[in-house]
Parts: structure tokens; sequence; C-alpha cells
């Protein structure tokens, strides 16, 4: 499988070269029992690259390096800093950039929702050859007419088309969980989505504020639940206001909304959940627009928003002692 892996790899990586459909059976994954693991403990502490779109490839790595991430979690996506049909040529561009400021690239974020695709194994394969270890998926959706549980019943072949390209690549895919009415904002589809079946390679980017928005005070029981296939952390946080007679939900700073981060990270240490993490910035990080700004201005805002952010995680690590 290695050797394969790689063979399929030299011949992808080069820029105009064919890339063939990878052989999808209809056979599933066969079923494993997953069992709650110890993983490594938390690696990167990454900035999400969309809050820093407004900058080029060096400096969004020099700037994420001054603010004291560890790491990059980049967007590869329409409208991101890679762009998908040319994710050949502009990830390797983006990866060198971030290496060159001393930091790393865990994850990146993309909007794959078909595997089967030419431009989702094109990205793959070159996120593969550059050893990032994870990516996030594309979203799925209910089909309300199909029903629901009928819904996730056929999305569990696309689970397993996946967790046969991830495979083949040894790389792991991971389907954040965000509120609304998109498959995921429940936890337990995804349990039902994964449930014995390898979480070496499909998983959960768990995001506590999403489930926090969700799940109210029951987060907890499902953050136990999907444990087993969190391999990657969403940072950020939020609280309800009433707005012109309506309950809202309103971003806010790390620390100035409803999640309760010094019993997450206790259940972090608890349940040995490990891999990279990726702070996200919902709210505003400056006085006004960016576009509106100048440059120099708009970073001074970005930067000082950020490092307060990541100075209490660190804070919020230190005391469960992580």
């Amino acid at each position: 499988m290695e050797n394969d892996r790689r063979s399929f790899l030299k011949k992808v990586s080069g820029i105009g070269l064919g890339l063939t459909a990878l052989p999808l059976s209809g056979q599933t994954i066969p079923k494993i029992e997953t069992k709650l693991q110890k993983k490594n403990s938390i690696t990167e502490i990454c900035v999400f690259s969309k809050h820093l779109q407004f900058l080029d490839y060096d400096e969004m790595a020099d700037t994420a390096a001054e603010i004291g991430f560890t790491g990059v979690d980049l967007t590869v996506r329409p409208g991101g800093h890679v762009s998908p049909e040319k994710a050949t040529t502009q990830l390797p561009n983006a990866f060198r950039a971030i290496e060159k400021a001393g930091l790393k690239m865990p994850m990146i974020a993309t909007a794959i929702d078909d595997p089967g695709t030419y431009e989702a194994q094109a990205i793959l394969s070159t996120a593969a050859n550059l050893e990032v270890k994870h990516y996030r998926m594309g979203y799925m959706k209910y089909d309300f007419d199909k029903g629901i549980n009928e819904t996730l019943d056929s999305k569990k072949y696309l689970i397993d088309k996946f967790l046969k390209m991830n495979e083949f690549f040894n790389i792991t895919g991971n389907y954040q969980n965000h509120d609304g009415i998109n498959i995921g904002a429940a936890i337990w589809d995804l349990w039902t989505l994964f449930e014995n079946r390898k979480p070496e390679y499909i998983g959960c980017q768990y995001d506590i504020r999403h489930n926090t928005v969700e799940g109210g005070r029951s987060w907890p029981v499902d953050m136990q639940l999907i444990s087993p296939f969190i391999h990657t952390l969403v940072l950020k946080d939020f609280k309800w206001e009433k707005i012109d007679g309506s309950w809202k939900i309103v971003n806010t700073p790390i620390g100035e909304g409803m999640v309760d981060f010094p019993k997450y990270f206790q259940m972090i240490k608890d349940l040995n959940i490990g891999g990279p993490v990726t702070l996200h910035f919902e709210y505003p990080l400056t006085e006004e627009p960016i576009e509106n700004m100048a440059p120099i201005k708009a970073k001074e805002q970005v930067v000082a928003a950020m490092k307060k952010d990541l100075a209490k995680v660190f804070e919020y690590m230190n005391e469960a002692e992580i």
C-alpha cells in the first residue's frame, strides 16, 4: 500500500499531469470495534488562515509566527488562500512560506464533498506529498424529502469512499460539527456515520463553540461520544443576545462568551484527546472593515486581537495542566 501510494503521488505531483479517479468499489470498509485509545497530546496551535486572508503567503506566515502560533490551518477552498483548481502549484508555495517562518502546516480546510473528483484527489495528493496529516471535509446536507435516517444511511457509502481515499493517501479527513441544519450539527449524526469505521482515516474536527450552540448543557455527552474520532480541535466563543426583539448568536473573543473552556480543557485531558488546534476569530477583529483600512493599521488591530485570544487559550491550557 505504501509503495503504491508513493508511486501514485510521484506521478501526480507535477503540474498538468493527468489524474484519473481512484477505483472506488461498492464494497464497504470492514467494520471494526471503535475503542477509546490514548492519543498524542495537543500538538500545534494554529491560526485559521481565513482570518489573515488579506495577507500573501509570506506575510501571513510571518504574522502568524509573530503572534505566537506554531502552525497554520490553511484554507484550500474557493475564496481561500489556495484555489482548489491551482492546488498543485499554490499549496506547495504556501507550505514553503509557512515552513520558512518556522511554523508547521498540520491541517488544511477544504470544501471536498466528493472524494472521486479530479480536484479532490489533486488537493489531497499534493497535501500528502507535503506530509499534511489532516484536512477538513466539505459539508453534507440532509435530503428532507428522503428523511433524516434515510439520508444518513445513504451517506455511509460516501464516508466509505472517503475512507478508501484517505487510507490511500495516508491522510485523515475530519468533518466539522457546525451549528445549523446540515448533517453534523447534531454530534449523533457523526457517530452514526463513523461508528465501526477506522478512526485513523476519518473523524471529527470538533468545534466546541458550535457544539455549545447546539448542545447547550449536554455538549459534554456529545464530546465524550465522538472523542475516539476527534483528531483536530476548533476554538472560538459566542453568546446569545436579544437584538431587535430576537435572540441571536454573537461571536466573542475567547473567554468572553458562553463556552465553558475550563470544563472543556479538563475533558480534553481526561479523554486523552490530542492533535492540532485551530483558532477561529468570527468576531470583528478591526474597528472597521479591513478593506476600508490602511494595511498597516488593519494588521496591527488583527495581531492585537489574536494575541489576546491566544494568551487566553494558553491560560486555560495551563490551568488544566495540558
